[in-house]
C-alpha cells in the first residue's frame, strides 16, 4: 500500500512513517520542515520525503493520485504559534486541509484528518464523547483560532464524505514521547523536560489543578494506523487518547521525581505573564475513548510513569549528542 502522510517529517508524522514501514507500505511524506525526525528513514527504499507545501496544488494532485491512503497531519500547532500568529494558522489550517481534500475527491482516496480535542473548547461536562457539544470562548480571543480552524477542517471532510469521499477524523489528547517538539516550548512535556535539562524551575499555570490526559506516541500511532485501514472507521469521528486524568501539577512533581537529583522544583506563574491576555486555558480535558478502544480495537498499553520515562531517556541522550 502507497500512504501519503502531510507533515509526515513531525512528531506524530514521523512515527506513523515507521508504522507503515515496519508493516511493509510504501510511505510518502510531504513536509516543509526538517528531516531530522525521519532521518533514519532516509535510506529505506520504501520512504520518499518530499519538501514542499500543501500549498503547491500541483505536487499535492501528483501525490494524491499515486496514493492508497492519506493522512493529513500538516498544521500549525502549538499555543506559542496560533496565539502568536493567528493569520498562519487560519491559513493553513483552513486552506491548506481544503487543497488535500480537493484532490482526495478528485481521485476518490480515503483520508484521515489529524483534529483536536481543543475542538471542545472548554465544554465543562468530561469525559467529552465526539458528538457533544463545542464551547468556545470570544473570537477576540486569539487561543481559540486553532480549535476554530480544526472544526472547520472536519466540516470539509465530512462535507466531502456526503459527497462519497471516504473519510476518518480523529481527535488526539495530549500525545507525548521521543521526537517531540524541541524543548522549552509546545506541550507540557517538552516545556518542563526543557527547564530540567537547564535546571531551573518547572513553571506550573495556575494552582496546577487543570487536568490532562496523556497519550504515549506509540498508542496514539496503533490507533491511527487503524483508523486509516478499518473499514468500519469510515465516516466516524474517534478520540485518540487514555481516559485517565492527570492534573498538571501532579505530571510536573513525577516529571521531577523521574528526572533525579536536580536544583529544579516547581514554580507556579500567572498565566498572562506566559501568554498574555490571548489565551484561555481548559480546567479538564478527558476523552470517551470508547470508540477507539471498540471499533478500533486499541487498547492503551503505556502507562504514564512507562511513557514519561521513556520519553526522558530519549531526550536526555539526543541532548547529549
Amino acid at each position: 500500500m502507497r500512504v501519503l502522510i502531510t507533515g509526515g517529517a513531525g512528531f506524530l508524522g514521523s512515527h506513523l512513517s515507521d508504522a507503515f514501514i515496519a508493516r511493509g507500505d510504501e510511505v510518502f511524506v510531504l513536509d516543509t520542515g526538517s528531516i531530522a525526525k525521519v532521518r533514519h528513514l532516509l535510506n529505506s527504499a520504501r520512504f520518499h520525503y518530499i519538501h514542499d507545501s500543501i500549498f503547491n496544488v500541483e505536487i499535492i494532485d501528483s501525490l494524491v493520485a499515486k496514493a492508497d491512503l492519506v493522512y493529513h497531519l500538516a498544521a500549525v500547532v502549538g499555543v506559542e504559534h496560533y496565539v502568536g500568529d493567528p493569520y498562519e494558522t487560519l491559513n493553513v489550517n483552513v486552506n491548506g486541509t481544503q487543497n488535500i481534500l480537493r484532490a482526495a475527491y478528485k481521485y476518490g482516496k480515503r483520508v484521515v484528518f489529524s483534529s483536536t480535542s481543543e475542538v471542545y473548547g472548554r465544554n465543562p461536562k468530561v469525559p467529552w464523547r465526539e458528538d457533544d457539544d463545542r464551547v468556545l470562548g470570544a473570537t477576540t480571543i486569539d487561543r481559540w483560532c486553532y480549535s476554530t480552524s480544526k472544526a472547520v477542517g472536519e466540516h470539509f471532510c465530512f462535507a466531502y464524505h456526503k459527497l462519497g469521499l471516504p473519510v476518518t477524523v480523529v481527535r488526539y489528547f495530549n500525545i507525548y514521547g521521543p521526537r517531540l517538539d524541541k524543548v522549552d516550548v509546545g506541550r507540557l512535556f517538552t516545556i518542563f523536560m526543557g527547564q530540567l535539562l537547564r535546571g531551573v524551575d518547572l513553571t506550573v499555570i495556575g494552582d496546577g489543578k487543570q487536568t490532562r490526559c496523556f497519550t504515549y506516541v506509540t498508542d496514539a500511532v496503533a490507533a491511527t494506523v487503524a483508523a486509516g485501514v478499518k473499514p468500519e472507521a469510515e465516516g466516524q469521528v474517534i478520540n485518540i487518547g487514555v481516559d485517565v486524568e492527570t492534573s498538571v501539577l501532579e505530571f510536573a512533581q513525577l516529571m521531577l521525581e523521574l528526572y533525579g537529583p536536580t536544583k529544579s522544583k516547581i514554580k507556579f506563574v500567572k498565566q498572562e505573564d506566559v501568554y498574555g491576555n490571548s489565551y484561555e486555558d481548559i480546567p479538564r480535558r478527558v476523552p470517551d475513548n470508547t470508540k477507539m478502544r471498540k471499533l478500533l480495537g486499541i487498547e492503551p498499553k503505556v502507562s504514564l510513569r512507562e511513557g514519561v520515562k521513556l520519553s526522558m531517556d530519549w531526550f536526555r541522550s539526543d541532548q547529549a549528542v
